[in-house]
């Protein structure tokens, strides 16, 4: 068995868990849903989601690679041998996740090269983005930067690598992100933006609100892709679970709240209070911003602009880092290859699947499926299908195969286990009924039954 990497201390496991956590998912898709369903509404339905399910899940992922001290393809298994699919499953997301995810990545990177070469004008006219995402070499090029920044950090080894990384890392992230959501907040118009933004409006509460706060729950938090199994497989017993997740819950959280604070009020400033301009999605980022940056007089708008694209930068590099590392830990322990070979094969892996992504905005734009092109169609069956059935098994293994309580002692090696009722109660009875609706209206939307 292969010797695992282990991170030295507390601060440590939680900015490298946390920079697992906060990513692309944050920065761009939360403010763009939370535009979309209501504003206060939708902030409100996931942090009350991310107290209460997020938490559970979170606890249980981490307590489970403790206790095995393997990645998701061998921790399953290590308790029941008839539940090692749940494993492969598991491990299949992040395999399908990390190329395209390189992809956008590598689109962030161009950004950030055109704010600091002062090409801030050009970026901001229309079109541009469409123009420069459909050339069949330069995309490629950036994304192939991206992935092997990735692969150099991971090299270094959890300890070397991520764990150094982190450490700077995410507090550079949230300071960045504070000065430019205060920066944003205090725009001429923007504080109807912020009204709009942290004010629940109930008569916008649906179901399908409950459901895309779920749904990116998911997505920010790194659960149900075998990210948190890794991650606590190679923590130490004297580390607390329970304290950890909740400092995750609070950077994760709190940079996804501030990045809807830089972004829709600044939307709502130079749009007049349009909601059309807040419902364009990643185009929040890539489209509408840049214009945002250039209609700033002076120099000043190259800086904002640079300061904004070298945060998201840092976002996706904390997360691919982790998604990477994960891809590495699942055949690590299931061929016992060596780590720099290993890390090898995830990279070349990694160019390979990540190259249709890229190509189907341009050579191969015609491919599409229900009108979806190559890369959303990777979003969807990872993020829309395997994840929310990933998520459902595991509550199922953890609350019905192995017991609550095998894992809640496990947790309370390391200390008091406060909430531990909830965990029990939403692993066995609430979680499950409320994946299952993700699922199910995840597949009705893509075939055109039901529009979330």
């Amino acid at each position: 068995m292969n010797e695992r990497s282990s991170f030295t201390g507390k601060i440590g496991f939680v900015l490298a868990a946390a920079g697992s956590a906060v990513g692309l998912g944050n920065i761009w898709r939360f403010p763009y849903l939370a535009a979309k369903y209501g504003g206060g509404i939708f902030l409100l339905m996931y942090l009350i989601l991310a107290l209460t399910f997020g938490f559970a899940l979170m606890v249980g992922e981490i307590a489970l690679g403790r206790k095995t001290g393997q990645s998701a393809i061998g921790a399953f298994g290590a308790l029941s041998q008839k539940h090692r699919f749940i494993g492969l499953l598991a491990s299949a997301v992040p395999i399908i996740i990390l190329p395209y995810y390189s992809v956008i990545g590598g689109w962030v990177m161009k950004y950030l090269s055109v704010m600091f070469t002062g090409n801030l004008g050009p970026a901001s006219i229309d079109g541009y983005f469409e123009a420069f995402i459909a050339q069949p070499m330069e995309p490629i090029g950036w994304f192939l930067l991206f992935i092997g920044l990735t692969a150099a950090v991971v090299l270094c080894g959890v300890e070397k690598g991520i764990e150094k990384v982190s450490k700077w890392m995410m507090p550079v992230l949230v300071v960045l992100t504070l000065g430019i959501a205060v920066y944003s907040m205090f725009m001429p118009g923007a504080m109807d933006g912020v009204l709009y933004y942290i004010t629940p409006d109930f008569s916008k509460f649906s179901m399908t609100t409950v459901l895309a706060a779920m749904g990116q729950l998911f997505y920010s938090m790194s659960l149900a892709m075998g990210i948190m199994i890794t991650n606590g497989s190679e923590r130490k017993k004297d580390v607390s679970i329970t304290s950890s997740v909740k400092q995750i819950e609070v950077f994760d959280s709190g940079v996804a709240f501030l990045a809807g604070m830089m972004v829709i009020p600044a939307v709502f400033s130079f749009s007049g209070g349009d909601e059309a301009a807040l419902g364009k999605g990643p185009g929040l980022m890539f489209v509408t911003l840049p214009k945002v940056f250039a209609s700033i007089p002076g120099i000043a708008g190259s800086i904002v602009g640079a300061l904004f694209f070298l945060l998201v930068l840092l976002a996706a590099l904390t997360s691919s880092i982790s998604l990477m590392e994960t891809v590495v830990s699942i055949f690590r322990d299931k061929f016992g290859w060596g780590r720099k070979s290993t890390c090898l094969f995830v990279l070349m892996l990694s160019i390979i699947l990540g190259l249709p992504s890229s190509l189907g905005f341009g050579l191969w734009k015609d491919f599409s499926f229900a009108g979806m092109t190559i890369l959303d169609m990777f979003d969807f069956f990872s993020n829309s299908i395997l994840m929310p059935i990933v998520a459902l098994l595991t509550c199922w293994f953890i609350g019905y195969v192995i017991g609550p309580k095998t894992l809640a002692d496990e947790v309370e090696i390391s200390g008091k286990f406060g909430r531990k009722k909830l965990f029990v109660i939403m692993i066995r009875y609430i979680a499950p009924i409320c994946i299952l609706l993700i699922l199910l209206t995840s597949i009705l939307d893509v075939l055109g039954i039901m529009k979330i």
